[in-house]
């Protein structure tokens, strides 16, 4: 696998520096920015085009489509943690038989991927629940969401329209260092009311990097067709490569 990386910020470095210790990343090559590889192995090298390389991954959300545009004409794959594309730029994708991957970040990626995951483990889903950090000042009413430690219980705003849904999305501010996903499902398995919960935390940028890292290595292994995708299209190969490059995640179910 040779990836050419283009980070702006330090999500997309963290996630070129866990790529690096995977023994099927060949090369890595640092596209736009060089300082992204400071202390790296002998795998790094700067490039100022990406033909040679499989796949592009970048954390540049700035100009997403023309990145894209990029690696659809010189062939590769292309993972972004932007969740917004030009539509006429995934065309050339599927023309090109090559795999373009979208939203590989915590509230588009990783928490719907649990979400679907979660969902397949029980017979019938009455409802799911679906919660992510983001920044900001922390709310003091709305509806409890539990977090793993050491974010723990948190409120989120309390949409009227959402009260009866069965799909339930809820962004839930925090300060610190810490960003977290939690999923609950509650449904019927084997003639029985379950509830289950999964949750993850971590420190804010890794835990995003991972986000991004472990749809490279999806994308990579074939896990995603031509065209245009989102993690949680192949849940259980997205997670099971998160999990790989140390994603942690804690389940609670009754």
């Amino acid at each position: 696998m040779r990836v050419a990386l283009n980070a702006v910020t330090e999500v997309g470095t963290r996630a070129g520096k866990i790529l690096l210790a995977e023994k099927v990343l060949d090369a890595l090559g640092l596209y736009g920015n060089e300082s992204a590889g400071r202390g790296a192995d002998r795998k790094v090298m700067v490039i100022r085009d990406v033909a040679g390389f499989d796949l592009l991954v970048s954390d540049d959300t700035a100009i997403t489509s023309a990145l894209a545009g990029i690696a659809a004409e010189d062939g590769l794959a292309f993972v972004t943690t932007d969740d917004v594309i030009d539509e006429d730029v995934t065309d050339r994708f599927v023309a090109a038989g090559t795999t373009l991957l979208i939203g590989a970040n915590v509230a588009t990626g990783l928490a719907p991927a649990l979400a679907s995951h979660e969902s397949t483990r029980v017979d019938t889903v009455l409802r799911t629940t679906v919660a992510w950090t983001v920044p900001g000042t922390p709310r003091r009413r709305g509806v409890v969401v539990p977090f793993p430690e050491p974010i723990g219980p948190r409120w989120a705003a309390s949409r009227r329209r959402q009260h009866r849904a069965a799909h339930r999305r809820h962004e839930v501010p925090i300060r610190g260092d810490w960003a977290g996903a939690t999923v609950i499902v509650d449904g019927i398995d084997r003639g029985r009311e379950v509830e289950r919960v999964i949750g993850v935390a971590d420190h804010t940028e890794h835990l995003a990097a991972l986000c991004l890292a472990a749809a490279v290595i999806a994308v990579a292994e074939g896990s995603y067709g031509p065209g245009l995708h989102r993690p949680a299209d192949q849940p259980g190969d997205y997670l099971s490569a998160a999990l790989r490059v140390g994603l942690g995640v804690a389940t609670y179910s009754e």
